[in-house]
């Protein structure tokens, strides 16, 4: 980074000028906030980066013309995307990593909060909203990704999306592939920080199982690398990081093999076609099969022949051919009663396409587009489940679906890779002992705030219908799916007891390692929001 170099206050106002009309930022000097935000904030980086023009290419105030596009790019969620929704006093767009590095040491020296944002898929909008003052570190321009195939590993900046991943490992090779999720558009920063999963989960683990190295600025402005961090916030960045230790430059990671054919398939079934003994049989299976085998289960609420019912889908990745699968679940699963022609023989990076809801045959250049400023309104929960649910409890959930009329339920298998990974070898700790993760999901187009309340309320009550089948002291969630509900951090105030709230669902046990480990290198807790982990209480 570079040394700053003295300048005095009018030079500096002149400076600002020049920077304003370069950012058509028209902001009064009287403003508070201008006083305590802006003019302090720009001379530092002007400082740090001995630039002007430096800082005009990656500087957004609220009053300059791209703000508005700039911000709703990576809005995912529309829910936030209305106009009383709180908005950051300026967004910075880093260009390298001293940008980065020069962004955390100005605004620590301001006291303003930092929020970090990739592909903008977190479900609460946590990465570009708050309720103090905010600037927005965006990561979208640091998307540089290398691919090595003879040492079979890739570099990756958090900026790049699960798409843009999986594209330039397909150019370099067609039997290597990434464990990582299904949607294309998510930022690589957010999902892997988190633990990252797909559908060889069960084959290879999550995505944090296969990361050699990463580039993080910490609360000083230092670039670390696992050297010189240290194995200790290695550790904790592997599943237990959204935006609580510092900011992800990038990753290094483990590619795997893949084979030339993979198969997929997608089956349904209605409660009049004996559903509920297809997912009855499916608990049995899923989690227990061949671990090449991945079986997601969607079941939702539906309208079939003029009745309200439930359909249940099982989609599938098989990461072998189309005949070792059918022969396969005739003998594990022979409910389902798959035959070759419900299957489709491809290659993996048509299996991704299609996971990602695109036709087979589509153009792996499809995976490149950003879909900029698309976003639906949607909530989302998560809960583990550790034992079968019954014939009776299905049942009676499949009534419960029915009367809420919408929010559906996902479940998704765990089992092989997962369950030879100990609990304790990353931050991550959901491994053996789960059967499957449920992820609860309800999605509307109505912008009302009537239509938010109603279908927030319905996923709630879903919730709540599901406590006796899931897991218990604690009730575990997935990071990845971030909820609010779960509790909120209050900045100071109690933050640690809130955070065991949240911090011991997501993390088990590991949240206290999290603890230590934040408190060593975050001290002041600078880098925070509302469900990140907290520092130690000085009594501790």
């Amino acid at each position: 980074m570079a040394k700053s170099h003295p300048l005095g206050f009018l030079s500096f106002l002149s400076i600002f000028l020049v920077l304003a009309l370069q950012c058509h930022v028209s902001v009064s000097l009287e403003s508070p906030t201008t006083e305590s935000v802006y003019l302090p904030f720009l001379q530092c980086l002007i400082n740090q980066t001995n630039s002007a023009d430096e800082v005009s290419n990656i500087v957004y105030a609220q009053t300059n013309a791209s703000y508005t596009s700039v911000l709703r790019a990576y809005i995912r969620n529309a829910r936030f995307n209305r106009t009383s929704t709180p908005k950051p006093l300026i967004i910075i767009t880093p260009l390298q990593e001293s940008h980065v590095q020069a962004t955390v040491v100005c605004a620590k020296s301001i006291g303003i909060q930092i929020k970090i944002r990739s592909g903008g898929h977190d479900y609460e909008g946590i990465s570009y909203i708050s309720d103090e003052p905010f600037i927005i570190l965006d990561m979208f321009n640091l998307r540089k990704i290398t691919v090595d195939i003879e040492d079979e590993t890739a570099f990756i900046q958090v900026g790049a999306t699960l798409g843009e991943v999986y594209y330039r490992i397909w150019e370099k090779s067609k039997v290597h592939g990434f464990p990582a999720g299904v949607c294309h558009t998510v930022g690589v920063g957010g999902h892997v920080g988190a633990g990252g999963y797909g559908s060889m989960l069960r084959k290879y683990g999550l995505t944090i199982d296969h990361i050699l190295d990463i580039q993080i600025v910490d609360v000083n402005g230092r670039l670390l690398n696992r050297e010189s961090m240290g194995e200790d916030l290695f550790w904790a960045l592997r599943g237990g990081d959204r935006g609580s230790f510092g900011v992800i430059i990038s990753y290094t990671v483990q590619l795997v093999p893949v084979p030339e054919k993979v198969t997929v398939f997608r089956v349904q079934r209605f409660l009049a076609d004996n559903a509920t003994d297809l997912v009855v049989q499916w608990q049995q299976v899923a989690p227990h099969i061949d671990d090449r085998l991945f079986m997601r289960l969607l079941m939702q609420p539906v309208t079939n022949k003029g009745q309200l019912t439930v359909r249940v889908s099982v989609v599938t990745l098989f990461l072998g051919g189309a005949d070792e699968l059918v022969s396969l679940l005739d003998k594990e699963f022979p409910l389902l009663r798959l035959t070759k022609e419900n299957c489709t023989e491809t290659s993996w990076i048509q299996s991704v396409l299609w996971w990602d809801n695109f036709p087979i045959g589509t153009s792996p250049e499809a995976l490149l587009d950003r879909e900029l400023d698309s976003a639906d309104f949607l909530r989302r929960k998560s809960d583990y489940v550790q034992n079968p649910i019954s014939r009776d409890g299905l049942e009676w959930i499949w009534k419960k679906l029915i009367e809420l009329g919408k929010p559906g339920l996902v479940f998704n298998p765990y089992g092989g890779r997962m369950n030879e990974i100990p609990a304790d070898a990353t931050a991550f700790p959901h491994r053996a002992g789960n059967l499957f993760k449920i992820q609860y999901s309800v999605t509307w187009d109505d912008p009302s705030a009537e239509a938010d309340k109603n279908y927030t309320t319905r996923i709630r009550r879903l919730h709540s219908y599901m406590t006796p089948f899931v897991s218990k002291n604690p009730r575990s969630a997935f990071l990845n799916y971030r909820d609010l509900d779960i509790g909120t951090n209050d900045f100071g105030k109690d933050s640690y007891e809130q955070g065991e709230v949240y911090g011991l669902k997501y993390f088990n046990d590991n949240f206290y390692r999290l603890v230590k480990i934040k408190t060593a290198v975050d001290p002041e807790n600078f880098f925070r929001n509302e469900q990140s982990i907290p520092t130690l209480p000085k009594s501790k």
